[in-house]
């Protein structure tokens, strides 16, 4: 079994093992394909949300789960193997390093998708990978094994092989599965069993370098380690947040601003809680700034700003003036 030392989350990750499954005896598994086909729209609202590729996440998935048919991923929705540890929510015990573990129990897969992110999104050794264009499945494979995600020599190549065999990447690029690979067969039951073909080899599908806009709406950026889209002439908070699926309170919370207020086009609108600190020690003061401007820019928490710099909430400030981003004792 591979271990791993990935405080405070610990992962089960026994489906690297080399010719181990886990199932359920007289139950039918489910194969790779069928689980990619259940759960890629959750790997792609997970994509929107947090920024990792959905062909990672799933390709990910395929291995920990063991293509959705671990006791976890069964019983607990869990695909990542995510223990106990720092968690409020429901649990599922069962053997692994020790006996009776404690491990994360999602409402479904999509909770278990975007916690697995939130992890990598919080953690300084992947921060890296989120500079990375988001089609760059290599290098988020080859990053992910830098990193120290997993003691397998061959993680970074196995992720990729079940990406190109299945063609993820086409998600990354906003782009649905090609069904010609897949042709239905005959079955007994009342829904048609999809069988894996060989593709056509005058078919080359090559993903692009660089992504444009691929979900229709907003690309995701990251300032300050933080999510967040520019805004149009016509957009609202309210929107937003219902192309990414999120409440417009958090949209309104993350950005520290009041309900029914304007937003401006070209205006940074954070997606997740921006940083207690900035990058760098201090700001310079430009034209006609404000401390909410300031904040926005730099991604840091307005009332933070006010307590580095001991100002009040209607302060102003001066250009050429410094605007201290952490604290001046640190």
């Amino acid at each position: 079994m591979q271990r791993f030392n990935l405080t405070p989350y610990l992962f089960f990750l026994s489906s690297l093992m080399v010719g181990t499954t886990v199932s359920y005896a007289g139950d039918q598994k489910m194969t790779r394909h069928e689980y990619i086909d259940r759960y890629k729209d959750d790997a792609v609202r997970d994509m929107k949300k947090t920024g990792v590729p959905a062909s990672i996440t799933l390709a990910q998935a395929c291995l920990e789960s063991q293509d959705g048919n671990s006791p976890l991923a069964i019983e607990a929705n869990n695909h990542f193997g995510i223990k106990c540890a720092n968690w409020n929510g429901d649990t599922y015990t069962q053997d692994d390093d020790t006996r009776d573990e404690c491990f994360r129990k999602y409402n479904g897969a999509l909770e278990s998708y975007d916690d697995h992110s939130e992890f990598l999104r919080t953690r300084p050794r992947y921060a890296e990978l989120f500079l990375l264009d988001i089609t760059d499945y290599q290098g988020w494979a080859k990053g992910l094994k830098k990193a120290g995600y997993a003691t397998n020599p061959q993680y970074a190549e196995r992720l990729i092989k079940i990406i190109e065999e299945n063609k993820l990447y086409e998600l990354d690029n906003g782009r649905e599965l090609p069904v010609e690979m897949y042709e239905p067969v005959a079955s007994s039951g009342p829904e048609p069993i999809l069988q894996k073909t060989s593709p056509s080899p005058k078919k080359i599908i090559v993903p692009t370098s660089q992504i444009i806009n691929p979900f229709g709406g907003h690309q995701v950026f990251f300032n300050n380690e933080t999510p967040y889209v520019i805004a149009s002439s016509e957009d609202t908070y309210r929107s937003i947040a219902d192309e990414f699926e999120m409440g417009e309170w958090q949209v309104l919370k993350y950005n520290e601003v009041e309900k029914g207020s304007p937003v401006d086009e070209g205006e940074k609108v954070y997606l997740k809680p921006k940083r207690r600190t900035g990058d760098r020690t201090f700001y310079t003061v430009k034209p006609g700034q404000t401390l909410h401007e300031i904040a926005q820019e730099q991604g840091v928490k307005l009332r933070l700003l006010l307590k580095w710099n001991e100002m009040s909430e209607n302060a102003e400030v001066k250009p050429g003036q410094r605007v201290y981003l952490q604290s001046k004792k640190s």
